[in-house]
């Protein structure tokens, strides 16, 4: 079971976000998996419908109003096809809402998840669906049954107990052969962690996370070993013939691999970010554009194991729930060029790069201030600098 969530409601109300596993029997998993790809279905044809109103709108503004989600969605009712009716209706009513909310995004580039909307693949590895009809009944999950669904419906076992709050809406989802049940509850309120008078700031790197006290390495040797395992099916992947009982084989211990990876990543960012809010006061990071560095080939792969977004986006939520202050630094803030001793900010042939400098034989990690004559681990010189914006 995973606790994780970052949203707010109102005053002193948290939506937090539990999810457990599910055990469905055989019939129930053939449903789930028929309710996954309908989702799949609507998101598809709700896109294409919305990239149609939308040319229908460029050509004649007055008589074609601009898409939206409920105009889309009004219209997929309106042309239900036969089949359709036996599969629930909150699968299409929620999947055409989160395809407004993308729309929305796509117009804000500030957001973690910019970009314009996209057909969805049924090679994806996690398919799900969404329903706010959904209800606990005896400890298990019932799903809504559409009156045109003859079938027999069982109850869905899950593991763990629920708690007693008030659910909202629940997604479901499928990930390596294995279901899911996400599900959201208000908070009333969450108390704040004890003051302890102390500020810290983290430098971000591709292996490790540099802060006041210390270093958390964020690729451990375990996970090195999963790295290598992975390269290794990964290989072995592309020698076997697609569909037969070799490949199925090696699929499933990649796909296993892959979730090993994902929960020990989570798990060492969740740990790093509560020792912080439980330390200090004030944390100053960096904002980064993650984004766009990984798509340079420089430490691409790196910046994608070293979970650069996921640190934020955990440290943001929480130190908004145990009501410490996250500072912000600029992006284009010299925290790594810069001297901390006297100020002075490398330039030209003498800025560091992640070969060192060439000018002056310097190594990765070595910070030569010519200047004042100081000499610093890079890394540590790129907290204090950070730690300077707190004044």
């Amino acid at each position: 079971m995973i606790y994780c969530s970052y949203l707010k409601e109102g005053e002193n109300t948290y939506i937090k976000t539990r999810t457990v596993r599910l055990y469905p029997n055989s019939h129930m998993t053939k449903e789930l998996d028929r309710l996954c790809d309908y989702r799949r279905y609507c998101w598809n044809l709700g896109l294409e419908t919305w990239n149609d109103m939308y040319e229908l709108h460029l050509l004649d503004k007055k008589n074609n109003p601009s898409p939206s989600w409920k105009k889309v969605r009004d219209y997929l009712v309106a042309n239900k096809q036969d089949w359709q009716y036996a599969l629930s209706s909150r699968a299409l009513k929620e999947g055409i809402s989160d395809l407004g909310n993308a729309w929305k995004h796509f117009f804000d580039k500030s957001l973690p998840d910019w970009g314009k909307p996209k057909f969805k693949s049924k090679k994806a590895p996690r398919q799900g669906f969404k329903s706010d009809r959904i209800k606990f009944v005896k400890g298990k999950l019932r799903l809504d049954k559409p009156r045109d669904n003859k079938s027999v419906w069982y109850d869905i076992r899950l593991k763990g107990n629920l708690l007693g709050y008030n659910y909202g809406t629940i997604s479901i989802y499928r990930v390596n052969s294995k279901y899911y049940a996400s599900i959201p509850y208000k908070v009333p309120e969450i108390e704040d962690k004890p003051k302890t008078n102390k500020n810290t700031a983290v430098d971000v790197n591709v292996g490790h996370l540099n802060y006041t006290d210390g270093s958390c390495n964020v690729l451990p040797k375990r996970l090195t070993k999963l790295y290598n395992r992975i390269k290794h099916y990964q290989k072995m992947l592309a020698r076997k013939k697609p569909g037969s009982i070799n490949y199925n084989e090696v699929r499933t211990k990649l796909q296993r691999d892959y979730t090993k990876v994902t929960n020990l990543q989570h798990d060492i960012i969740h740990k790093f970010t509560t020792s912080l809010v439980e330390n200090y006061d004030t944390i100053v990071i960096e904002d980064l554009d993650v984004k766009h560095m990984k798509m340079s080939h420089v430490a691409s792969k790196g910046l994608q194991r070293a979970q650069f977004g996921y640190f934020r986006q955990c440290l943001t939520y929480k130190c908004e729930w145990y009501g410490k202050n996250l500072i912000l630094a600029d992006r284009f803030y010299p925290s790594t060029q810069r001297c901390s001793e006297c100020g002075t900010i490398k330039q030209g042939d003498d800025r560091i790069t992640l070969k060192g400098n060439k000018k002056h034989h310097t190594k990765h990690n070595e910070y030569v201030c010519y200047n004042c004559g100081a000499i610093l681990d890079r890394d540590e010189n790129a907290v204090q600098n950070l730690l300077q914006l707190i004044n």
